[in-house]
């Protein structure tokens, strides 16, 4: 789903009370953890992740690596915290997506 302005704008708001719930650090970026988010994205739509100071990777190189291998949008960057979105392949988990799609 391609975000437009204001549909960001209302999901940063939404996160601005989470915890990152994913941590990047000396392991990097594999395709066992894009997958492993891939399945907290599909039942909660909604996510940060944290980058740790030990990771080799750089905010920007996470950001690019996510947005390249998968279809979960980079919502919003902060320091080391990323916002992510994603629909939810399963219907009955699609409450933020519809909030969205109304916007």
């Amino acid at each position: 789903m391609k975000l437009r302005g204001k549909q960001k704008r209302y999901l940063r708001a939404q996160a601005t009370h989470f915890q990152p719930i994913f941590s990047i650090g000396k392991n990097g970026l594999t395709p066992e953890w894009l997958a492993q988010l891939d399945g907290a994205l599909n039942r909660r739509e909604l996510i940060k992740i944290n980058i740790l100071q030990n990771a080799v990777e750089t905010t920007s190189e996470v950001k690019d690596y996510i947005e390249v291998h998968s279809d979960i949008d980079v919502v919003q960057t902060i320091g080391h915290v990323l916002v992510l979105f994603k629909e939810s392949d399963q219907p009955e988990f699609r409450n933020v997506s519809a909030r969205v799609k109304k916007i």
